[in-house]
């Protein structure tokens, strides 16, 4: 097995770039975001976007043959490490989610025509996409989905209630998971459908306020949405990929996205971790500054340590996808998913717990981080979703012991020593 963590010179510059234009030119719009309308930030956007693709760095995530860049996963998460010290970067380099994993399942499952139709403005950022599969009553337990697709004649009719539809207030086209076959297995009952956002029959309710956006912004760049679906008639070809796929396109679909989230999640921790460093060298209470306190030290070295560790685990989920593929990779995805989770909540945690009142008020990006770090237990799988798939895999390679004795059990392991070894006792013993 061979391990590397060099970064050619060439990529490395590309990172040293985008590293500068985020802080430059993406930090500062985080303070005038509310002041702005959706056209308003399409237009501020679109500069910005032309510079990356000068740079060579957007869309980075498909193949050259799709436009992208076919970096792979690795070289995607060093990317995302940056894009994620701020929620505004990832839409700069056409990578922004759900966008990002919508082009990826199109290019993987879309028709030619499909693909002509959707995928092509999709990447040059002239479309937005909704991915809609999760319900009010089926969130973790994806296989308790009830939005039918049901064949009349020559098109499919859906219903049903979807919400946390990501962006689909904004979007011009929805990637829409339905059951199709509700007697078929339950990975096999669902399968996707390309739905223009102006079907009739595609309700959208409202952008659901939530703890990262409490405010209710509907049409506003990442929101939430509640979707009502009533007799939404699509024709055959919107079937994206097989029948009864859908399950294993929304596998394809959330594998590489995971790892993004934990990188992207990596440079909130760092951008936190920043703060939490420069609180330590100039507060002083108590007799002296932060940074002399056992108790903020261990803080700070807690801190370094699990975000060296979630890296580590990350990159080498992402370098196993890369050489072994996705199903090789799932139980590091699903390790990296919780563990990761808990290690943007605690930086962060600890860097409001420093700045005191000023941490927990909006005069720094601390609170917003906060409230962003604990819906990354929930998306994409709760944690204890991922904690019982990573604990099922590393029981597989186990088997209970021969009479419920266990295999280290000591007099078992003595009385067997004496046998196995009983000439050499008797030997060394005898003179005894």
């Amino acid at each position: 097995m061979a391990w590397d963590f060099q970064t050619e010179p060439e990529y490395q510059a590309k990172l040293d770039w985008a590293r500068d234009f985020v802080r430059e030119e993406i930090w500062p719009l985080e303070t005038v975001f509310s002041e702005l309308s959706q056209d308003q930030l399409d237009r501020v956007y679109a500069p910005l976007q032309e510079r990356v693709k000068e740079q060579g760095l957007w869309a980075a995530h498909l193949d050259p043959e799709l436009g992208g860049q076919g970096y792979g996963q690795v070289k995607l998460g060093l990317l995302h490490e940056i894009l994620g010290t701020s929620p505004f970067a990832p839409n700069a380099f056409g990578c922004q989610a759900p966008d990002s994993g919508n082009s990826e399942i199109l290019a993987m499952a879309g028709t030619p025509e499909q693909k002509e139709r959707w995928l092509e403005p999709l990447l040059a950022g002239d479309i937005k996409s909704a991915f809609s599969m999760t319900e009010p009553n089926a969130g973790a337990d994806p296989t308790l989905l009830t939005t039918s697709a049901v064949r009349d004649g020559e098109d499919w009719v859906i219903n049903g209630h979807k919400w946390f539809s990501s962006n689909a207030s904004i979007a011009d086209v929805l990637i829409v998971m339905a059951v199709t076959d509700p007697d078929a297995r339950p990975h096999q009952r669902a399968s996707m459908f390309i739905v223009p956002a102006d079907t009739p029959g595609v309700n959208i309710l409202r952008d659901v306020a939530t703890m990262e956006h409490p405010q209710e912004e509907f049409g506003k760049l990442g929101g939430h949405a509640e979707i009502l679906y009533e007799d939404v008639r699509v024709p055959a070809d919107a079937l994206l990929g097989a029948e009864g796929a859908g399950f294993l396109i929304a596998q394809h679909r959330l594998g590489p996205g995971r790892i993004h989230h934990c990188m992207r999640w990596l440079g909130v921790s760092s951008r936190a971790f920043d703060m939490l460093c420069e609180r330590a060298t100039y507060r002083y209470a108590f007799g002296s500054v932060l940074a002399e306190k056992q108790t903020v030290q261990n803080w700070i070295a807690d801190s370094a340590a699990q975000m060296q560790a979630a890296r580590l685990m990350t990159l080498h989920a992402a370098w196993r996808m890369d050489t072994e593929g996705a199903a090789a990779a799932r139980t590091d995805i699903s390790m990296i998913k919780f563990f990761g989770a808990q290690v943007l909540h605690d930086v962060i945690d600890r860097a409001v717990q420093l700045h005191g009142s000023l941490g927990y008020s909006t005069d720094l990006p601390l609170e917003a981080m906060y409230r962003f770090a604990r819906a990354a237990r929930i998306y994409d799988g709760p944690d204890e979703v991922h904690r019982q798939s990573v604990a099922r895999q590393v029981l597989r390679g186990y088997a209970p012991p021969a009479d419920e004795v266990p295999t280290e059990h000591v007099p078992t392991r003595r009385a067997a020593a004496r046998e196995k070894f009983a000439e050499i006792l008797e030997t060394v013993t005898a003179n005894d």
